[in-house]
């Protein structure tokens, strides 16, 4: 998957491509949070964007008939056209996508190719349902091509409305088109920990302002209005902030790493050095490990809060596939947790999770590096892995990384032959026996070194 990128924040044109493991660093103000989420926001919003024209007979047909036949060839040969209109919406909606003035995105432009062929090969099968009552169902057969809806209604008795079934089958279409080509999204933002604190606060506001809306003007929507309030923020906070507060319900489910592979949230209990539990009361503790006591989260280490909803995540909504972004995973966090925390990132993308991190960590980075390196059938490294803790399920391969720096450098604009010194990202060299090739850390550990030998060494009397 490749993203391009035009006049947005501060970077004035950038492309990257999504890998098993994608890491953007860089110094600060230079464009990571902009990337990230303006391809959070995409694969957040992307079934709102994305839209088929439906011809009025295939409509008219399902009310008719009762059942229609599509064939789907059409739309696949139609694809690279949606998805290039889907953009043009999304790159249009950018200025909610952050909440910023929509001057500043006049000018940006987003682009995205999935960068994987379209398989018509699984079984589609869904039923949509209003109140009660089943209105359609759906279905593609295993290698098919041919999309069957089906009308569970008598049309005329339920006065099924024409853009309700234009809407149902241009979805389905568009699902069965990209649904398996972009990940779903799940992301951890910089401002994570803010929302762990006020959790209790956010829903008494909320429970507050539905309460008063309720007691006034009869023709508020107090859902609209609440939805306004949220738009203060750019989605991903709004989404962090959303996630936080329904804790309790999502506490209910399971991912599969609880189901099938404990041991990583084993890890992440060690890390974290407890649990997270959530009562029936909807309470928020943590629990330290080896201890009876019950911690708020304003009793909390900061490191327990920075990781609060990536430790939800990864205990009851994780599945393969997904893609977990985090701004700045270094937040709080001890050097050496630092280092474990890169090698639980491994294990997940050895699980079948995508990880997209943004970071200023020296130490994750670094961790990475080795876990790359230590990846080769060399006898020697086989014994350092072993002495020093390694196991095999967090090592990784090269081709497996995709490492982007934020920098200023020298970029073809456009149409431009020339290239034009600008805010851009740059992809790191990468290889297996010396892994990420990343400067703009090791410039500054190099610089400390100097002045470091030069103090020691440099001042003395002969």
């Amino acid at each position: 998957m490749k993203v391009k990128l035009k006049k947005l924040g501060a970077l004035r044109q950038a492309e990257f491509s999504l890998g098993e493991l994608t890491i953007i660093c860089g110094g600060n103000n230079t464009g990571k949070t902009y990337a990230t989420y303006a391809l959070y926001g995409f694969l957040d919003t992307w079934r709102k964007m994305v839209h088929v024209s439906l011809e009025q007979p295939v409509i008219d047909s399902l009310l008719r008939d009762g059942v229609v036949y599509i064939d789907l060839n059409p739309y696949v040969k139609q694809a690279e056209k949606l998805l290039k209109q889907g953009c043009q919406s999304y790159t249009k909606q950018l200025s909610a996508i952050f909440s910023a003035n929509p001057d500043n995105f006049k000018d940006s432009d987003f682009q995205i190719t999935p960068g994987t062929e379209i398989s018509l090969s699984g079984v589609f099968q869904r039923r949509i349902q209003s109140a009660n009552t089943e209105l359609f169902s759906l279905m593609k057969e295993k290698e098919g091509s041919e999309l069957i809806v089906s009308l569970l209604v008598e049309a005329e008795r339920t006065k099924v409305p024409t853009e309700m079934v234009r809407d149902v089958i241009g979805n389905a279409i568009v699902e069965l088109l990209f649904g398996e080509r972009f990940p779903k999204p799940f992301i951890a933002s910089a401002e994570r920990t803010g929302a762990a604190i006020f959790r209790k606060e956010l829903n008494f506001a909320r429970n507050r302002l539905l309460e008063e809306m309720s007691q006034t003007d009869k023709n508020i929507d107090p859902m609209a209005l609440l939805f306004k309030v949220y738009q203060d923020y750019a989605l991903p906070v709004e989404r962090n902030v959303d996630f936080t507060r329904q804790l309790e319900s999502v506490a209910k489910k399971k991912s599969f790493l609880a189901e099938q592979h404990k041991n990583v949230l084993e890890e992440f209990a060690d890390i974290i050095g407890g649990e997270y539990n959530v009562t029936r009361d909807d309470e928020l503790y943590f629990k330290p490990k080896g201890k009876r006591v019950r911690l708020t989260m304003d009793e909390s280490s900061s490191a327990v809060r920075s990781l609060l909803d990536i430790g939800f995540y990864l205990r009851h909504v994780a599945r393969p596939g997904d893609l977990l972004m985090i701004d700045e995973p270094e937040l709080n966090l001890h050097p050496e947790n630092q280092r474990r925390i890169a090698r639980l990132f491994a294990r997940l993308v050895n699980l079948g999770i995508k990880v997209f991190l943004t970071t200023h960590s020296d130490y994750i980075v670094k961790e990475l590096n080795t876990l790359i390196m230590l990846n080769q059938s060399k006898p020697h490294l086989k014994e350092i892995a072993e002495q020093e803790g390694y196991r095999k399920g967090e090592l990784i391969r090269s081709e497996q990384v995709k490492v982007y720096i934020a920098k200023d450098d020298l970029v073809k604009l456009d149409e431009n032959t020339k290239r034009s010194r600008c805010q851009t990202l740059v992809a790191a060299k990468i290889n297996q026996e010396t892994g990420v090739d990343a400067p703009s850390f090791d410039g500054t550990i190099n610089t400390m070194n100097r002045i470091q030998e030069a103090i020691i060494w440099g001042g003395g009397e002969s």
